[in-house]
């Protein structure tokens, strides 16, 4: 159950709760994402596009890890980026200062990204001169695991200034992401973090999931990431 944001699963009445139909509305709510999802999905595969949902609390540093792998990539492969913020352009302005295509969605009262806002962000892109399109979602642990993008795969960044425990405590962004990003690793030396802690209740949650460390500030690790991307490309290509 939502109860910060606009995204609908919050706005059930006393009755709705009496009468044993919270459970129903929300699957409606859901199941309508689902299906928009599964149209942007169908979309994104017909134009050979790799599309990745970066998720993330706050602050974890997504606006600069993909600026970075912006300019380190872009020469060689076309990328568009959707941003998603409750309010203001900044990091769409940020994105756009390296030379690549962004959008903004201002989500207003919602605190994630769903695939409606999505599919018509789609309408201002050239989707088919693009092989990579990254999502940036809305800073939030919790809601985004909730809603399907139609993403090819979903990225979760955590920043080690946020402490060992987020897999534990948010279980849900972690199991249904299929790579974990440790970003601000040249910070390790001067913070009390544990990262083979931070690593093990990571794989207790989603056991096998690949963990990347990085650096988005120093630039440490980041080939490893664009090896990723690379690889995830190739295999699109392959199926086109």
């Amino acid at each position: 159950m939502c109860n910060t944001c606009g995204c609908g699963l919050n706005n059930i009445s006393e009755d709705h709760i009496s009468t044993g139909k919270t459970v129903q509305l929300t699957q409606d709510i859901l199941g309508q994402n689902d299906r928009l999802a599964g149209t942007n999905r169908r979309i994104f595969d017909s134009m050979g596009v790799v599309t990745v949902n970066l998720v993330s609390s706050p602050g974890a540093g997504k606006t600069t890890l993909l600026e970075r792998t912006i300019r380190d990539l872009k020469n060689n492969i076309p990328i568009g980026v959707i941003e998603g913020d409750q309010q203001t352009d900044r990091d769409a302005e940020r994105i756009r200062a390296t030379g690549v295509p962004a959008y903004q969605i201002k989500t207003m009262d919602a605190c994630h990204l769903d695939a409606h806002m999505v599919k018509h962000a789609l309408e201002n892109f050239q989707m088919d001169t693009l092989e990579l399109l990254f999502i940036e979602n809305v800073g939030n642990l919790i809601c985004p695991s909730a809603f399907d993008l139609g993403e090819d795969h979903r990225v979760i960044i955590l920043s080690i200034t946020e402490g060992e425990d987020k897999a534990l405590k948010y279980p849900g962004i972690f199991l249904s992401s299929q790579l974990v990003i440790l970003n601000k690793i040249d910070l390790l030396n001067v913070l009390n973090f544990d990262l083979d802690e931070c690593i093990s209740y990571i794989n207790r949650v989603n056991p096998g999931v690949e963990i990347l460390c990085v650096s988005a500030e120093t630039g440490e690790g980041m080939s490893k990431w664009y090896n990723w991307l690379k690889q995830k490309i190739d295999n699109k290509r392959r199926k086109k």
